[in-house]
């Protein structure tokens, strides 16, 4: 039974908003409803051309949609705090792709269904170096797009969220504690929206802890250890539980030169009444920066055994093993990727360029390559626009993979 249940959230938080907005009726003049009014308002906008291009029976998908969010924070008072925010997705034009939601099963996938829903609303406090939220949040653990175990899908139009009371601690020097309890994930699909039989209204039922603890007082680099652990409520067979450590840093060579580094391990096993074997995880990269230019090479390996793999499945993972997206999920072979990446600024547009080899862990398949690319100019702080491909090629070594082809055009505002 889940300690907060799933109709006990939305009242709770609904009474501590509404608190906020009775209390100025009699204390008008003093520092609540100073608070209150003297919040901060944020807008966004982001405006998406998607083209997906396949080597199978499905038509070529055409998604032409728009993001909007609009939010508001109240000051501080006493420590406490409030926002919300609604967020809308619509579809410009005909609805030519697979939003997984629509029926259009005859196009290629582009998981953008139109919908509008409350995406965060949550009560905050900050006292005694730490930082309390409760209610529908974002939680990440690392700067984007490194949302590698926790992130907010941030690349998909329909956000990531949680309904969690999460903790921050950083009582202790150079160290920062988090914990977080999940009652809820609010998938990218939006509200009212059942995605199979794991996906009601859009929703995933569970009892998740999440701890991640981050030490940068090495001056040669950052310790980040993390334990996630997962329980779902409807699907209790792939709960699992997730221990890791990471370590990355930088070190100048010269003036000009400065070398980066990273080492991660992690292993996954099953967690209350889940059933998956035992996997590991392993990441290094090295590479330098230099006069404004980053290049690195990576090893990624998510063991499998044919039956079950290393899997991340609260991650932004389109953020990793390719942006055409076709290793979203582990396939139970496990999977390596070596991977190189470039980032560096043309003309004042920020340039990202990754190739990368894959390879399943069980059997050594081939499962392909891919190249992408990423071009980007922000304007004035607020306006960005961009382009991005992405092209995967499949091998006949991993039957179910076709060669795939993405395309983007975006522009977005952001206040």
């Amino acid at each position: 039974m889940n300690p907060i249940k799933h109709s006990m959230l939305p009242t709770i938080l609904a009474t501590g908003l509404a608190s906020l907005f009775v209390a100025p009726t009699a204390f008008a003049d003093d520092a609540f409803f100073e608070a209150l009014t003297g919040g901060k308002v944020s807008f966004s906008a982001r405006l998406r051309y998607e083209n997906v291009d396949q080597d199978n029976a499905l038509k070529d998908a055409d998604a032409f949609t728009v993001r909007t969010t609009l939010g508001y924070k109240t000051g501080d008072f006493y420590g406490f705090s409030a926002f919300a925010e609604v967020e809308d997705i619509t579809e410009l034009g005909s609805n030519n792709y697979n939003s997984l939601t629509n029926g259009e099963t005859a196009y290629s996938v582009v998981a953008d269904p139109d919908g509008t829903e409350i995406s965060q609303a949550y009560l905050q406090y900050n006292g005694f170096d730490t930082e309390f939220r409760f209610g529908r949040q974002e939680i990440t653990y690392r700067k984007a797009p490194f949302h590698r175990f926790i992130g907010t899908v941030l690349w998909r139009q329909n956000h990531q969220e949680f309904d969690a009371l999460s903790i921050r601690n950083t009582s202790f020097e150079n160290t920062t504690i988090n914990y977080a309890y999940i009652n809820e994930i609010h998938t990218i699909f939006g509200d009212n929206r059942n995605v199979g039989t794991f996906i009601k209204d859009g929703d995933i039922d569970m009892d998740g802890h999440l701890v991640n603890i981050q030490y940068s007082g090495l001056s040669f680099g950052k310790l980040e250890g993390y334990g996630y652990f997962l329980d779902y409520n409807d699907k209790e067979a792939i709960s699992s539980k997730t221990l890791g450590l990471r370590f990355s840093g930088a070190q100048p060579l010269n003036e000009s030169v400065k070398l980066i580094y990273t080492a991660e391990y992690a292993n996954q096993n099953d967690y209350k009444n889940g059933t998956m074997d035992d996997q590991n995880y392993y990441l290094a990269e090295l590479g330098a920066k230099y006069n404004g230019w980053l290049a690195k090479l990576s090893y990624e390996m998510q063991e499998g055994n044919g039956t079950d793999s290393f899997k991340t499945p609260l991650g932004t993972n389109h953020a990793f093993q390719g942006w055409a997206d076709q290793f979203l999920s582990t396939p139970a072979q496990g999977l390596r990727d070596i991977y190189f990446t470039v980032v560096g600024k043309v003309l004042g547009a920020k340039l990202v360029a990754v190739y990368h080899d894959f390879e399943t862990d069980k059997d050594s398949l081939d499962a392909g390559d891919e190249f992408d690319i990423l071009v980007q100019k922000t304007f004035k702080q607020h306006y960005t626009v961009g382009v991005k491909y992405s092209d995967y090629n499949a091998d006949s070594e991993f039957a179910s993979k076709v060669d795939t082809e993405k395309f983007w055009l975006f522009g977005q505002i952001k206040f």
